[in-house]
């Protein structure tokens, strides 16, 4: 009997899109999804626990994994670095796991590249620019330079919105919502 080869579920949008909000929802139905553990090299924190939050590992090791070409995305942010590994993601695929990923544009891409014929990349699309632009605003917790990059990225990458297999709209959270995991069902059956 052939072993199932597991999916990789990416959720990609910009941020103000509800993308959290509906990842949430998503994760706390049992929809047979293993969540995607990153390495990182920023402390514990309180509560977290190394091999289910993040893998913890110091600068050096993961300079070395970088090196080693271990990491199918990585990045340096605010003096630590976060990395999704080869390793974690294809035993998990190969053991027939489907795993979910919430990602930006270049960690999908970088997961559809390495993967693509396990990788199904779900756009979450505003309805508008405007509403993004207003929900961003409604947060209340963006400075008026960091809204300005925000809507910056967000046009960039809504004009990449039909390079991926899949777009949900989120004009309502309800409905984006049960679309999503409607879609979510059919892709790793």
């Amino acid at each position: 009997m052939e072993e199932k080869t597991g999916k990789l579920i990416v959720i990609v949008a910009p941020s103000g899109t509800g993308k959290s909000s509906l990842m949430r929802r998503l994760k706390k139905e049992n929809l047979l999804l293993d969540e995607s553990i990153s390495y990182t090299t920023r402390p514990i924190r309180p509560g977290e626990e190394d091999g289910r939050d993040y893998f913890f590992v110091g600068h050096d090791d993961f300079k070395s994994m970088i090196k080693n070409d271990e990491f199918i995305e990585w990045f340096l942010v605010h003096g630590e670095y976060k990395g999704t590994s080869k390793k974690f993601v294809e035993k998990k695929v190969n053991k027939g796991h489907n795993l979910i990923f919430d990602l930006d544009i270049q960690g999908t891409d970088a997961i559809k590249k390495f993967f693509p014929k396990q990788a199904i990349a779900i756009f979450i699309k505003p309805p508008s620019f405007e509403v993004l632009k207003d929900r961003l605003i409604g947060r209340g917790t963006e400075s008026e330079n960091t809204l300005k990059v925000r809507l910056e990225n967000a046009k960039k990458e809504l004009m990449r919105s039909d390079d991926y297999d899949y777009i949900v709209v989120n004009d309502d959270l309800n409905r984006a919502y049960e679309e999503l995991r409607q879609l979510v069902i059919k892709l790793i059956k």
